[in-house]
């Protein structure tokens, strides 16, 4: 009924899977996941030719959840076509 199905995180990092932090610098700067990629998400859009290859995977985390579900949908509406929401970047991190 319109869910999709839960992604398992930890697989789809060991397959090569981009995790972007959409947090401030200074929040990154604070405590992030080992090899995220941050780029703030008032900068996304001007930084999506970062992300050649849109079939790639994304998954996008910041603190809570929130700011990853507005780059989600920055990405998808920009043709990402492989794109999860990790949500808060602390949770995601005791996933993968």
């Amino acid at each position: 009924m319109g869910i999709a199905p839960k992604a398992d995180f930890h697989t789809l990092v060991a397959e090569g899977a981009v995790i972007l932090d959409v947090r401030t610098k200074g929040e990154f700067n604070g405590g992030h996941i080992k090899g995220a990629v941050n780029i703030p998400l008032d900068q996304l859009s001007g930084y999506l030719n970062k992300f050649k290859d849109k079939s790639k995977t994304i998954i996008t985390c910041c603190a809570s959840g929130t700011r990853s579900s507005i780059a989600k949908g920055i990405l998808q509406s920009n043709g990402y076509t492989n794109v999860h929401n990790g949500g808060g970047w602390m949770r995601l991190n005791s996933k993968i």
